[in-house]
């Protein structure tokens, strides 16, 4: 019997509840249903599960969490014709993403190369990022700042950065140095003072920052790049009193033609996503458990044995 993971009131990791008797979701017209092999856990997700975003985003309850996953298609829609039955997937769920069986609308197959993990964590941290670098305007041979430049939305922003021909400076707790590096990122300690650290290597100055981290340092960002309009922050709710533009998620902006390219980049080898552990499916509260204790280095995906 189809199996999912309920929440059926707000609260900690301890209402996510491993729920027989699911529905397998019936197809419409553009969509597919795949049996998820991985979902990816956010940051959103716990916000959402904790009802942090009610009065932006109504949650009606019981729900599924989730926004992203990779699977095997077992229906499509009747205007369907670019996947078959069978084919491998990744993309944005229309029906939630904890479960093992969702609806997707915006998807792209699955290069071979590609693990599920990682397919699966590729939807919303590359939709992201792409959207924050438009909304910047970062042209090659500009210098962007992240701060926050170890997370999924900051190495793959800092990653992308470099493919459009930019020079990435990136803000990361000291654990993180080696790995930006390993990148093409040039990173600096974060904390007070990266101000000057971030200076010290970009003797021509600073043309944009992107702000992932919601540390209250938009006066030092806009500082560094003289504009706030080059300023994007994803989470600072302080970002209009500063003239910064504060990047909020558009379902409306997916683009398979984006993820396609996003995941043959990834296949290729030319943008890295770092897995930090994967979870059985049924034991979602415990990745989100490890969310909330902070310092998870890379990204938590469930993963459902197919």
């Amino acid at each position: 019997m189809p199996s999912e993971i309920l929440f059926s009131t707000f609260g900690g990791p301890e209402v996510l509840e491993w729920t027989a008797g699911a529905e397998v979701p019936e197809p419409l017209p553009s969509q597919v249903v795949i049996v998820v092999a991985a979902a990816a856990v956010n940051a959103l997700d716990a916000t959402r599960r904790a009802g942090e975003l009610e009065g932006i985003l109504t949650t009606f309850l019981p729900s599924v969490i989730g926004r992203e996953a990779a699977g095997v298609v077992i229906a499509r829609g009747s205007a369907v014709t670019d996947v078959e039955v069978g084919d491998e997937v990744l993309g944005f769920t229309d029906t939630g993403a904890y479960a093992q069986f969702a609806a997707l609308s915006t998807y792209v197959r699955k290069p071979d190369s590609l693990s599920w993990a990682v397919a699966a964590s590729l939807p919303v941290a590359s939709q992201t990022a792409n959207r924050v670098l438009n909304q910047l305007e970062l042209r090659a041979g500009e210098t962007l700042v992240i701060a926050g430049g170890a997370g999924a939305i900051g190495a793959m922003a800092g990653q992308l950065a470099l493919i459009r021909g930019a020079k990435v400076v990136a803000t990361v707790n000291p654990a993180d140095l080696l790995y930006m590096r390993s990148l093409g990122i040039t990173a600096v300690r974060y904390g007070h003072g990266f101000g000057r650290r971030v200076r010290s290597v970009s003797p021509n100055g600073i043309d944009a920052a992107l702000d992932t981290s919601g540390a209250r340092i938009l006066p030092e960002l806009v500082q560094l790049t003289g504009d706030p309009a080059r300023v994007v922050a994803l989470s600072d709710r302080s970002a209009e009193f500063f003239g910064v533009q504060l990047s909020q998620s558009d379902p409306a902006t997916r683009s398979k033609t984006r993820l396609r390219g996003v995941a043959d980049l990834a296949a290729a080898g030319a943008l890295s996503v770092r897995i930090a552990r994967t979870y059985p499916l049924s034991q979602a509260a415990a990745a989100h458990r490890e969310l909330a204790g902070g310092g998870v280095r890379g990204r938590l995906v469930l993963v459902n044995g197919v």
